[in-house]
């Protein structure tokens, strides 16, 4: 099935990410990963406004309200949407040199989730951490190199996890009550001539939406028999995550970045590092407020 694939906003981001589309406002929010920007955006006139935290940014959502939670370099913290100085919540990782703080989101119960990737890609030295709804902060998984896409189930007892350089989502039992996880298991590998899974959404049938990087796509996956349903190309090479806003959460939006890129590759994707959009014909997950 082809798809008409929009640009929702010119970018031009050298690192856009996490996209969050807040059902109150009606607005989607995004990063700006290395620039420390959280951005706002009105989709339909293609307005955009932002604040900077004077750090690096790897994933921000809103709390009940409407201040930035936000994943930084070391640690979690709290910063006002009209701007100032961050709050400090957490910093877990400031024994760690060689990591910064990567994709992240809420789940349904409004717990933060959000993990660190290590800047050199030595294998097995990042972690995803939760920021729980009393503030305290714990680390769930180890072992991580890349920490990236997140989603939960409908039933909302599965919680599906990226690391990158595995090119494999893993899925862990989750206890929505209490948000301990367990019992992880590859629920499917991805190919590599598709690139490297970035970040992730699940829609209304219980289907994975994956970004890939140096893939120009996001694809659509059944988790249950691993098969690559739908492959849709983005004019951007590196798609970096993705997810369900608009009215009645029909449309999917796509972040993408340009770093990394020389002049023919931005000649052949002028628009890379913008946001993109298009409906897929399924609606699919909310993006959750922390309710700390």
């Amino acid at each position: 099935m082809k798809y008409a694939v929009r640009t929702i906003l010119d970018a031009r981001a050298e690192l856009a990410e996490g996209p969050f589309w807040d059902e109150e406002d009606q607005h989607l929010y995004w990063v700006n990963i290395n620039a420390g920007e959280m951005h706002r955006c009105d989709p339909s006139p293609g307005t955009d406004t932002l604040v900077t935290a004077g750090q690096k940014v790897g994933a921000a959502v809103l709390d009940r309200e409407g201040n930035f939670i936000a994943a930084g370099e070391k640690g979690f913290f709290r910063l006002s949407s009209e701007g100032g100085a961050p709050e400090e919540i957490a910093s877990p990782e400031t024994d760690n040199p060689d990591s910064r703080f990567n994709d992240g989101k809420c789940d349904p119960a409004g717990r933060f989730w959000a993990g660190t990737m290590s800047l050199s890609r030595t294998t097995g030295t990042a972690a995803l951490y939760c920021l729980d709804e009393k503030g305290a902060v714990s680390r769930r998984v180890e072992g991580v190199t890349v920490s990236n896409g997140l989603a939960w189930d409908l039933k909302r007892s599965l919680m599906f996890y990226i690391d990158t350089p595995t090119k494999c989502v893993v899925a862990f039992s989750y206890n929505m009550e209490n948000g301990e996880i367990s019992s992880p298991r590859i629920a499917f590998s991805t190919p590599p001539e598709l690139g490297s899974p970035d970040g992730m959404t699940i829609d209304d049938e219980g289907m994975l939406w994956i970004a890939f990087y140096r893939g120009a796509c996001v694809a659509r996956w059944n988790p249950e028999s691993g098969e690559m349903l739908e492959q849709v190309g983005i004019p951007a090479p590196h798609v970096t995550s993705c997810c369900f806003g608009g009215k009645d959460r029909a449309t999917l939006f796509v972040t993408t970045a340009r770093q990394g890129m020389d002049p023919e590759g931005l000649e052949e994707y002028p628009e890379a590092g913008g946001i993109f959009a298009f409906e897929p014909g399924v609606s699919g997950a909310s993006s959750y407020r922390y309710r700390g």
